[in-house]
């Protein structure tokens, strides 16, 4: 027997202990659609939390990404004082470019989008202050970014800083955490789909354990009893990977109009993203590797053991 030969015969040989598994799958419809919705809904609560944290991610990223700081000047601070406050301002290392809004200016805005003109006409004199719209050069870390607020706040006329970077860094760290939280949630979902598989696995082979000791005394191997229960692993896998997927793409169907709503609310071009081909690819390699693990496992433990008498 040549090469050829010899892999033909084993490519045949794997096809028919595919086939095999399948038709086992099929002669138990009810236990094999319980198996499979516990594979599909344990792939598809990590997948679901990725993809929300991808989504909030892909909110974050319609923003520029540049810190921006308010300055706040002193009331009494004349308008040249202003300007030549902004000037220096916007000398500093780390500061991009800056706006200088006058207090006429900052009163209109607030008539404008307050609404509250005739009690505002009521007052003698402008309240409200100049303020000096710094954007920063990108993230800064905490030590440049405390070195930077005090560099400004050492400036004459400065009365008070406020910087819009500490949300982002508190929005970072709670990703990273849900990033972290989520790989440990993937990975004793993973394992429950291990036992899962390799429970079932270790049932059949319970149930079929007359035709594997006639089998072995007809001569043969381990490895050709095992190979149909490792199918049977791996179909379960993509069964579940399939299934999580559908999952994922009608949960995405479900909140893609509200999230559209709320994204229309804050003037934003957001639209959620499902899985996509790619993400649907992971979840069946994922689920073949894992159904295709927890079935070597169980026929590996529990094979051995079976021997004719």
């Amino acid at each position: 027997m040549n090469a050829r030969d010899a892999m033909r015969m084993w490519l045949s040989q794997h096809a028919r202990a595919a086939i095999s598994a399948l038709g086992q799958l099929r002669r138990k419809p009810g236990g094999s659609l319980m198996t499979t919705a516990a594979i599909g809904i344990a792939l598809a609560l990590p997948a679901a939390f990725l993809l929300v944290m991808d989504n909030i991610e892909s909110a974050m990223s319609g923003w520029d990404g540049t810190p921006r700081a308010s300055v706040f000047l002193a009331l009494e601070t004349p308008p040249d004082r202003q300007a030549a406050t902004a000037e220096r301002i916007a000398a500093l290392d780390g500061i991009q470019e800056v706006t200088l809004i006058s207090p006429a200016e900052a009163l209109a805005e607030f008539q404008a989008t307050a609404g509250m003109d005739e009690t505002l006409a009521l007052l003698d004199a402008n309240p409200l202050p100049a303020v000096v719209e710094a954007r920063l050069r990108g993230r800064l870390d905490t030590a440049n970014t405390e070195r930077l607020m005090n560099r400004l706040q050492a400036l004459p006329h400065v009365e008070e800083i406020r910087l819009d970077q500490a949300w982002m860094q508190r929005l970072d760290a709670l990703l990273d955490l849900g990033n972290r939280t989520i790989a440990i949630i993937a990975l004793l979902l993973g394992l429950t789909v291990v036992l899962v598989i390799g429970n079932t696995i270790r049932l059949d082979i319970e149930n079929r354990r007359s035709e594997i000791e006639i089998t072995k005394l007809i001569g043969a191997t381990d490895a050709f009893i095992r190979r149909p229960f490792l199918y049977t692993g791996v179909w379960y896998g993509l069964a579940g990977g399939l299934l999580s997927g559908v999952i994922l793409i009608i949960g995405i169907l479900a909140v893609s109009a509200p999230a559209r709503r709320l994204a229309t609310l804050y003037q934003s071009a957001f639209q959620p993203t499902g899985p996509g081909v790619s993400g649907i690819l992971t979840l069946l390699t994922a689920g073949l590797l894992l159904g295709l693990f927890g079935a070597w496992l169980a026929v590996g433990r529990h094979l051995a053991a079976i021997e004719p008498q």
